[in-house]
């Protein structure tokens, strides 16, 4: 009987596969990548056409081997990798690898979109060739990225500082988050104030906004000073004698339609705002979904392909999506024809589908207790999303009411609006990014008629100051990847982890802030390298790059047009810009020490004010303006106490984390301690019921709390500790969680627990 050998990528999805085919076929995985270019300078050879070197990934050679010896025993191979460009290339790479081995033996590719008995059989039944211009394409971006790094990372090193890399993409993404923190330093609040009548009919209390005084319209820096506020305040309640006119109400219905289902940035963006996750753990998730997840009939693939940019739906899963709906929400909820969506993405691949689950009709309530907790919670956010978008609108009864004070040429606007039929709403409603509080119309309004009177109980005036735009969240930095066509879906993941990891970038409440060596690179590569971290330099050249996968450019002549000018422009940038040009900015300011211009430099611990006239004149200072000069640097002595390891005096120095406590006689004794002391939670360590939890800050400005105890107890947790044992397992302590989905919880620190319970605000105060 013959042998198939069929070849994926990872182990958990070829277990999955196995048993939907039977006793011909074997399934092996090349977990992941099999070849990679020689990580050496030589790798691409731009004289060759681009000629490529490649080498076997030392960690994968094994599961090569074991691939080669299964295929000497099989008739046939099918390379089964994923359905995309990679996948393409990691089948192409294994082919090369394989070709000693495989003689006359067919080769057959096969892509499966989603992981089930019928898609799987399927995609046997209708194998085709590999793609080379997939492959081609794949290389092609391999080989830019190659160039790029290989040659603006050194230039890097030379001019700023060892360690440091630029990527093709990670570059303009950067620059995103570098302008976006400029644009809110340069911003200057602008004060307004806002005038609200406060009213009541029938005992139903409701606010309503100025907007018209003496026949003019209020604008929002209409009124921008308290004194004009409250002047106005005045003469209007002072018109109204008590009471408000209701001169006009308008009554309208609108729809709101659903979202279209997720493609994989705004699973990455939904999944940010809604869950938390990361764009890596999403993606994470999301494959382990796709690949299979034993839920007590074997393992199954329980959502299609994660890595997509439609949003199609396949007519079966319109159908069955369809009777979930008539069965469980009722026919009424359901629209007389499917609903089709049209992607916007720029060269999205049509073929894909959207990711949905594999079958709607396996429900997440049905699948509790069998997905792990990561795992249930995107899986239940991309089937609640799959399904709205299959349902009726949400029909919304909104209002407007024109409240007059006196004449009518003083008027209050009320707005408000009601569900009159849930719709789609009733099963999932999109998130937003930013949202700006509470929506005036969101607001129910008593029952008003023109021509009636309503209680006014007062007028107050607010202040108020614009603010500056926020900084981008990962859902957020998402969107703006994706809208300017920076970059692919798949690669949004890597581009966020890799400005993380260079301490390009870091996290602070859960957005993004430039370091400051962030800022030196962006500042570096926008001066002198323009055109390549220019959005639309970068958007075109991915535009190419699709365009090479799809047959339509020939991927040699794509690489020499972007070659020949950046590796001039890198060769005259080696030559002709100092390090101190790079790493100093010049400021309009003299040293007031010397004369000499001031400039902003790079030192070990960030950037600071030095005077241009080092190393002659050694004034320096902070950034916000406090010398640093060489006596002001000098050590502070710590008063009454000596190093408790061997007795010599103890300084407050200052290091790249900010000050502390040391022993002078460093290097030889090592002792340090934090400046100030640390909060004592009050709490006893669960774990060596010795020490106490105290309250410590990571290196990234992160509170979390550990044993006092430490090194000898390593016992530590994020969240704030409460000394009240777990009710389920008995653990020592809680610990309170707070989240904008849940509020805030008593959450048991043990993740086997599972153990948690909702708090009011009030009593998270007090336990904090």
């Amino acid at each position: 009987m013959s042998k198939n050998l069929v070849i994926v990528e990872s182990p958990a999805k070829a277990k999955t596969i196995k048993k939907y085919l039977g006793k011909d076929f074997e399934v092996l995985a090349s977990y992941g990548h099999v070849r990679d270019l020689v990580p050496k300078e030589g790798a691409v050879d731009p004289d060759r056409d681009f000629a490529m070197r490649y080498e076997v990934i030392d960690k994968n050679a094994r599961h090569v081997a074991a691939i080669g010896k299964a295929l000497a025993q099989a008739d046939a191979l099918y390379l089964a990798t994923d359905p995309d460009r990679e996948g393409e290339a990691i089948s192409w790479h294994l082919l090369e690898l394989l070709k000693d081995k495989l003689k006359d033996k067919p080769v057959r590719r096969v892509v499966f979109h989603e992981i089930t008995q019928r898609a799987i059989q399927e995609a046997i039944r209708q194998p085709r060739d590999l793609s080379m211009d997939l492959v081609n394409a794949q290389q092609a971006r391999r080989a830019l990225d190659y160039l790029v790094g290989f040659n603006l990372s050194p230039l890097l090193w030379k001019k700023i500082r060892r360690g440091l890399s630029a990527g093709r993409v990670q570059s303009p993404a950067l620059r995103m988050i570098v302008e976006r923190e400029e644009e809110i330093e340069r911003f200057k609040p602008q004060e307004y104030w806002t005038l609200l009548a406060d009213s009541e009919k029938d005992g139903q209390g409701f606010s309503a906004r100025l907007a018209l005084y003496r026949g003019e319209k209020i604008g929002q820096f209409s009124v921008t000073d308290g004194h004009t506020a409250k002047t106005i305040e005045k003469a209007l309640l002072q018109a109204a004698q008590g009471r408000l006119r209701v001169l006009k109400v308008d009554k309208k219905q609108r729809k709101r339609n659903p979202a279209p289902p997720f493609t994989t940035s705004t699973l990455q963006q939904e999944a940010a705002r809604k869950l938390g996750f990361s764009a890596s753990r999403t993606m994470r998730t999301a494959q382990q979904l796709y690949e299979g997840v034993d839920i007590g009939e074997g393992s199954v693939g329980l959502i299609t392909y994660m890595r997509t940019d439609s949003v199609n739906l396949a007519q079966e899963a319109l159908d069955e999506i369809r009777t979930l709906i008539r069965q469980r929400y009722g026919a009424h909820n359901l629209p007389h024809q499917a609903r089709h969506f049209k992607t916007k993405a720029k060269n999205a691949q049509e073929a894909h589908e959207a990711i949905r689950p594999t079958s709607a009709l396996r429900e997440p309530e049905a699948l509790k207790g069998k997905l792990g907790a990561d795992q249930y919670k995107l899986y239940e956010l991309i089937w609640k999303r799959t399904i709205a978008c299959q349902m009726i609108p949400a029909t919304l009864d909104t209002v407007a009411v024109d409240l007059a004070v006196g004449d009518e040429s003083n008027l209050f606007r009320a707005t408000g609006s009601t569900i009159a039929d849930p719709g789609f709403i009733a099963v999932y409603q999109e998130g937003l990014d930013d949202a700006a509080g509470e929506d005036e119309e969101s607001r129910i309004l008593p029952p008003l008629a023109a021509g009636e009177w309503v209680l006014l109980r007062g007028i107050r005036s607010e202040q108020h100051f614009t603010e500056p735009p926020p900084r981008y969240s990962e859902a957020s930095l998402v969107k703006a990847l994706e809208e300017y066509g920076i970059g692919r879906p798949s690669t949004y993941a890597a581009i966020i982890s890799t400005l993380l990891q260079r301490e390009y970038v870091v996290l602070d409440k859960r957005r993004f802030v430039p370091t400051d060596v962030g800022r030196i690179v962006n500042r570096f590569l926008t001066q002198h390298f323009t055109q390549y971290v220019d959005y639309d330099f970068t958007a075109r050249l991915e535009d190419a790059l699709d365009a090479v996968s799809r047959g339509e450019k020939d991927w040699v002549p794509l690489m020499g047009e972007f070659w020949e000018p950046f590796k001039s422009l890198v060769e005259d940038k080696e030559s002709s810009v100092s390090r101190s040009e790079v790493t100093s900015e010049t400021l309009d300011e003299a040293c007031p020490k010397c004369g000499k211009p001031l400039a902003i430099r790079l030192g070990k611990r960030g950037r600071f004010v030095g005077c241009t006239g080092y190393p002659q004149c050694d004034y320096t200072r902070n950034l916000e303006g406090e010398a640093e000069t060489e006596a002001a640097a000098e050590p502070e002595v710590v008063e009454g106490r000596n190093c408790p390891k061997c007795g010599s005096t103890l300084l407050i120095r200052s290091g790249r984390y900010g000050k502390f406590i040391g022993c002078s006689n460093y290097p030889k004794c090592k002792y340090i301690e934090p400046l100030e002391k640390p909060k004592d939670t009050g709490v006893t360590c669960p774990e060596c019921r010795k020490g106490r939890l105290i309250e410590r800050k990571s290196r990234y400005g992160k509170l979390f709390y550990s044993c006092s105890s430490y090194p000898e107890c390593k016992y530590a947790v994020w969240n704030p500790p409460i000394d009240e044992p777990c009710p389920k397992c008995n653990w020592p302590i809680l610990t309170l969680k707070t989240t904008k989905r849940r509020g805030t919880e008593k959450v048991c620190p043990q993740k086997a627990c599972g153990y948690s319970e909702l708090v009011d605000e009030a009593a998270a105060d007090v336990a904090e």
